[in-house]
């Protein structure tokens, strides 16, 4: 008994498979894994509300309600009343104020890490949110200091920032503590 085999089509078929998993691996790609998206996230909140051209609408749109903002530098803030309050008056004070990244996002899971620098001058309204004291209006007192930071991204929000930064420099140069001598 002879079998014929249709070699036309089974070549025909191959290169249709392999289409389809290129097609497949190609859109796996374009939608980045879980920590590719919470860095993108937490990069558009770093630029829209740290960044020199603050858009207060990223907070209803990338902040949780009950979202916690903690910097050894200020009161901690909850929820987003609470946060747009605590920047608004933050900009009022420092209008040039603006933070960018240093070094790339790291990310695991929930977690991405943000190692960041900026700062500010003091042209503005007088701002009393520091731990050691307040700032009169306008004493043109200048600040740039760094930071690293912890976001927690659930559900496309940000939850949590939770942010260590050089917080002593910072009001060693807005002159609300000074060197011992």
């Amino acid at each position: 008994m002879k079998i014929s085999i249709n070699t036309g089509f089974i070549r025909s078929a191959l290169a249709l498979m392999v289409i389809v998993m290129c097609a497949w691996i190609t859109s796996v790609q374009a939608q980045g894994t879980p920590e590719q998206k919470n860095k993108e996230i937490v990069l558009k909140w770093l630029n829209n509300f740290w960044g020199s051209k603050y858009n207060p609408a990223i907070i209803d749109e990338l902040a949780t309600p009950d979202m916690i903002l903690q910097y050894s530098l200020h009161k901690p803030r909850k929820g987003q009343a609470d946060i747009k309050d605590f920047m608004k008056k933050f900009r009022d004070a420092f209008p040039d104020l603006a933070f960018e990244g240093a070094y790339p996002l790291l990310a695991d899971g929930e977690y991405v890490i943000a190692r960041w620098i900026g700062g500010g001058t003091h042209t503005g309204t007088a701002f009393n949110d520091w731990p050691v004291g307040a700032l009169p209006a306008a004493t043109g007192r200048k600040m740039r200091f760094t930071g690293t930071t912890v976001f927690r991204v659930v559900n496309g929000k940000v939850a949590e920032e939770i942010g260590l930064d050089d917080g002593l420099t910072a009001l060693m140069q807005l002159e609300l503590v000074r060197p011992v001598k």
